[in-house]
């Protein structure tokens, strides 16, 4: 008996060494070696605070701020560690529903604006997490921002497009807009 389980216990822990603390701690350092930003979350600092991160969006319902991409996260919206979809296909109910009242929030709260609500305004990104909206999701936001803060219009969409970031390597994906850093860019206007 001896003899088959010595060999066990010390293949266990060595594995468990190898696995459970050598190999973290080696792809910790190379992140954060290679990546520090990532590594540490993305973290967004203002005044000494942290109030959000670059990797995980943020709900806004303030008709002063631009709105985020909804999050089908559960119990609570932009839940890190609940990363998933909704996982309702285009036919089901539940998700023609809520993207009827996504829709109706928001021509609510902007009633003047007849132009067709952008997708990623009413639906939520495969992570539920996504931090950033299409350039046209905010370009629909700008004017009910603009008229909510008693800004001139063309203000509003000047930070809009200095907070547009280009497609990943120039090429792959669309132009996009990180929610949480403009509106930190709105809300420091006056300051």
């Amino acid at each position: 008996m001896n003899f088959q389980l010595r060999p066990a216990v010390t293949l266990f822990v060595v594995l468990s060494l190898v696995t459970g603390l050598v190999y973290p701690l080696l792809v910790t350092g190379v992140a954060q070696l290679a990546f520090p930003a990532s590594a540490d979350g993305g973290l967004i600092v203002q005044d000494g605070r942290v109030v959000g991160t670059e990797l995980i969006g943020q709900s806004f319902s303030d008709p002063k701020h631009f709105w985020s991409r909804p999050s089908a996260t559960a119990p609570m919206p932009y839940n890190g560690t609940a990363s998933s979809g909704s996982n309702q296909g285009p036919g089901h109910p539940a998700l023609a529903a809520a993207v009827s009242a996504r829709v109706a929030a928001l021509r609510d709260a902007d009633p003047s604006n007849t132009a067709p609500v952008p997708v990623d305004l009413v639906t939520a990104s495969a992570s539920g997490l996504d931090p950033h909206i299409s350039r046209a999701a905010a370009d629909y936001q700008a004017a009910r921002v603009a008229r909510a803060r008693s800004l001139p219009a063309d203000r509003v969409h000047d930070l809009v497009e200095r907070h547009t970031e280009g497609p990943w390597l120039g090429f792959i994906g669309e132009p996009r807009v990180h929610v949480l850093r403009l509106n930190l860019a709105l809300d420091g206007i006056g300051r």
